[in-house]
């Protein structure tokens, strides 16, 4: 029977300590409760991000950015907020079609790599939990892949539902605990959930992640599967990867697999009509 490796240490390669794998129990009523939950570092989760910036960084392809862009009916002269914007990929596309666009990350590493190639574009450095912006700043707010590693993912949901006006969009995309191509295809090779070393890491169904997202102050619109390799260039590298990743040989077809068995859900929200975000700590 073969050994699930050890969990690593974001940048290090090397185990995590044991006493950090599992996040603490969520308190009855608690929104996230159910939600499947790794943490490998203590305390802030910046110094962390500062290290995966400096190495391989977290990117996308182009045609990821422009998919969004599309999907939330991005215009020129609207205002819109990346939260967990990495290396600005997404605020230097939403300015080339003629956004205002503002980009914020914990990281400031990951802003210093955006700064370089976007010299105009408004960053900050700050936590999504607390975002540095009036209510109601922005007609479009994204968060993509990010609040899923939040210490307070309900505090994520309710700041994006803050800074968003009330007619406009927010879209974010977080793992799904039952896709059938990543933790599913994962737990049938090696009995786990799938780790992929970021300080703390969360998997949870399309309710359970509704259900965060309500907590927040936001109302779902649309629900969207989505496969991290769906917008990658058919190239050398491509082709190792499902060498080494059959799985993905199936990427083509999950546009035609029901949304709950994909392994990135996409959620379109607007903010509810009863939403009281509280103010920033």
């Amino acid at each position: 029977m073969q050994a699930t490796p050890p969990a690593t240490t974001p940048g290090s390669g090397a185990p995590s300590t044991a006493e950090h794998r599992c996040a603490p129990v969520p308190a009855p009523g608690d929104p996230t409760a159910g939600i499947v939950a790794f943490r490998h570092v203590p305390g802030t989760t910046r110094a962390a991000y500062n290290r995966i910036y400096r190495g391989e960084g977290i990117r996308h392809p182009d045609r990821f950015w422009r998919w969004i862009l599309d999907l939330v009916e991005a215009v020129p002269g609207q205002r819109l907020l990346d939260v967990a914007c990495g290396e600005g990929q997404l605020v230097h596309h939403a300015a080339a079609r003629g956004l205002d666009a503002h980009g914020v990350d914990l990281s400031d590493v990951a802003l210093a790599i955006g700064r370089r190639a976007s010299p105009a574009a408004p960053f900050a450095v700050a936590n999504g939990e607390a975002l540095p912006y009036a209510d109601a700043a922005f007609d479009v707010v994204t968060n993509m892949g990010s609040l899923e590693h939040y210490e307070d993912p309900v505090a994520g949901a309710a700041e994006m539902a803050r800074v968003v006006t009330a007619d406009g969009r927010v879209c974010l995309h977080v793992p799904n605990l039952f896709g059938l191509r990543w933790n599913v295809a994962h737990g049938w090779r090696r009995g786990d959930v799938p780790d992929d070393g970021q300080p703390i890491q969360r998997y949870g169904s399309r309710a359970q992640w509704t259900r965060v997202l309500a907590a927040g102050g936001l109302e779902v619109e649309r629900v969207l599967g989505l496969e991290e390799t769906m917008f990658d260039p058919v190239d050398a590298r491509a082709l190792l990867g499902m060498a080494a990743h059959p799985t993905r040989l199936f990427v083509p077809l999950m546009r035609w697999m029901p949304v709950d068995m994909s392994s990135i859900l996409v959620f379109v929200c607007r903010k509810a009509l009863s939403s009281t975000s509280p103010a920033r700590r």
